[in-house]
Formats: structure tokens, sequence, C-alpha cells
């Protein structure tokens, strides 16, 4: 019988080798790890990164918390009277220093509550400063791979749903290329927490391959300040999403979690200029054409 203990631990493994996989790629900087209680039970390990050869500022996030359903979280979720959960999961975002390697994002996660209601949820997405199509239908195809080892119906689903959540709509543009995402994923006779949990670890054994690739493969690309300055540009549009629209952000907040760990998803540094128009014919210009949805990568 699968846990919530051996689904907590397996994130504990699966942490510690992304945190090996990205240190060996990066080959200079090591991840800073920070042990913190929940104010209602359980707690974390907030890993971050700094100042390394590729990666600019970067965190690995392991946390399994506890407690009595806060009143947010029991309207999100429609219950009409307090009760107990148990949430575990591993969150990741990473900031290259480089322009020319993508921005990454993973969530995979757990969720229980004492009457047994259990769901998966997860995903991950890519945020390119400059879309490079080759990178991002390669990037499409693994995730595609690793979805459809479960079930052919995944992929186009849950890519539709990463086109529709990673979207800023006062901007009219998506955060990035997209990717997958889901949630809410319930044990059923069909499927069984078994079946749902293999698939949230094909996703989160997915991620170090992936991003590694992209580290080695773009990080030597050569690049100047007006590619420095549209990344700036790119990492503010990645914090008006995350403040003004990610729900995971705001619920943290929100529910008084742990603010250094939410808040580790942003970048160390970035810019907003007033009212900016990227030149015609220009990478930027190309770049933002391709920041919609719908985009048929694979």
């Amino acid at each position: 019988m699968l846990s919530k203990e051996n689904i907590a631990d397996y994130f504990k493994t699966l942490q510690n080798n992304i945190c090996k996989a990205l240190e060996e790629t990066d080959g200079k900087a090591k991840f800073h790890e920070d042990l913190w209680q929940h104010h209602s039970g359980g707690g974390g390990r907030t890993r971050v990164i700094t100042d390394g050869n590729i990666i600019a500022k970067g965190g690995v996030n392991f946390s399994a918390v506890s407690g009595e359903v806060s009143e947010a979280l029991q309207k999100q979720l429609k219950l009409t009277e307090k009760t107990d959960y148990f949430a575990t999961g591993v969150s990741i975002v990473q900031h290259p220093i480089s322009p020319m390697v993508p921005i990454i994002h993973m969530n995979v996660r757990y969720f229980e509550m004492a009457n047994g209601t259990c769901w998966f949820g997860g995903g991950i997405d890519l945020t390119p400063h400059y879309v490079v199509e080759e990178d991002a239908r390669w990037f499409h195809a693994q995730l595609k791979a690793a979805c459809d080892t479960h079930s052919p119906e995944y992929y186009p689903k849950y890519k539709e749903w990463a086109d529709n959540y990673f979207f800023i709509p006062h901007r009219n543009e998506t955060r990035g290329v997209g990717g997958i995402f889901f949630d809410y994923l319930k044990p059923s006779e069909e499927l069984s927490k078994e079946t749902l949990f293999a698939f949230v670890q094909s996703v989160g054994e997915s991620f170090a391959p992936i991003y590694t690739h992209l580290m080695a493969k773009n990080s030597k690309l050569p690049y100047g300040e007006g590619e420095t300055n549209w990344q700036m540009l790119r990492r503010g549009r990645y914090v008006e999403f995350n403040l003004a629209w990610d729900r995971g952000t705001k619920f943290g907040l929100e529910t008084n979690g742990r603010t250094e760990s939410i808040l580790m998803s942003l970048p160390p540094v970035a810019n907003w200029v007033y009212d900016y128009k990227a030149e015609a014919g220009s990478e930027e210009e190309k770049t933002l054409g391709l920041l919609k949805k719908g985009v048929d990568w694979v």
C-alpha cells in the first residue's frame, strides 16, 4: 500500500538527485540547504544555488507539511468543515546567467486529507529569454515521451492546461513556451494511486536530463549587452506572473507559508522599461510572436 510517507521519501530522493545533476553540470556552485519547520506541523528543505558558472540563482525545494486546513484552503477546496491535511512535494525554479539559457520550473506534489481524499499535481514549463524553436520542440518531445508511457491522452490534455495556466493576461502573452500542467489527479477505479504516482515520478525524473541538456547546449553561446537587457525584461515578466497570477505563490503567502521558500522562484535581478517596443524584425520581436497559446511544438 502506497503511503504518504513513501511518497515524501521519494520526493526527498528526487530533490537529492536533481541537486546533484545541477551541481555537476554547473561545475562551480553548490546548493546551500536551509532546514525549516512549518508552524502547523512538518517542514522542509529549501536548497538554493547562486553565482555558478551557468546558474545565477536557483532553488530545489522539498516540503512535507501537515496540520488543520486554513480558512483559505477550506474555501479553495469547497470544504464544509475543517479537517487535517498532509502535503508534500518538490518545487524547482532555475534562473541562468546567460540569456541564451532558458528559465525552467517544475513542481510535483501530493495532497491528502484526513477523510482519505487525496490527489497529485505538478508539471514542467520552460521560459526561454529567446525562443529557439529547435529547443522548444525538443523540450516538448521529452515531455510527450514521459506522458505517452502512461497514456497518449496525457500530453495534449496537460499541454493545453499549461498553455492556459502559464499565461499573463495583462500582457496577453504566455510566460514561455509552456510544457505540461496537471492538478487534482485523484485515484479512481480506473487509475490507482500507484498508477498516478508512477506518472508523477516520470515527470519528476525527466527534469534533470532535460535541463542539464539545455544548460550544456546553450551556456557557451555568445551574447552581449542587448541580449542581457532583454533578459532583464523577460525576468520582469516572470516576476509579474508569479506575483500576480501564480496560484501557488498567492496561496502560500495568503496562508502564512514560509516566505523565503515561496519567493525563491524570483530572479536575482530584473527590469521594467516603460512602454517597451521590440525592434521590427529583431529576435526579440520573433520571441514575442511565439509567446502565445496553442503552438503545436510536436
